[in-house]
C-alpha cells in the first residue's frame, strides 16, 4: 500500500471534529513553497532598499547586547 493510499485509508478513522486539523496540515504541506520564498525575498529586498536611515536603528539597539 502506498503512502497516499494509507493516508486515505486512515481518514476513515479520524472523527469529524478533527478533520479541520487534518485539512489545515495537508494544505500547509501542499503549499507552494516557491511562492513563499518569492514573497520573503521581496520583503527582504523592500527592507534593504528602504531609504529610511532609521530602519536599522531598532534592530541594532535590540540585538546590541548579544555581540
Amino acid at each position: 500500500m502506498s503512502n497516499k493510499e494509507m493516508i486515505i485509508s486512515l481518514l476513515d478513522h479520524i472523527p469529524d471534529y478533527k478533520m479541520g486539523y487534518v485539512l489545515a496540515y495537508v494544505q500547509g504541506v501542499a503549499a507552494d513553497e516557491e511562492a513563499d520564498d518569492l514573497f520573503c525575498q521581496k520583503m527582504a529586498e523592500s527592507y534593504e532598499n528602504d531609504p529610511d536611515p532609521e530602519k536599522d536603528k531598532y534592530d541594532r539597539d535590540y540585538y546590541s547586547h548579544i555581540t
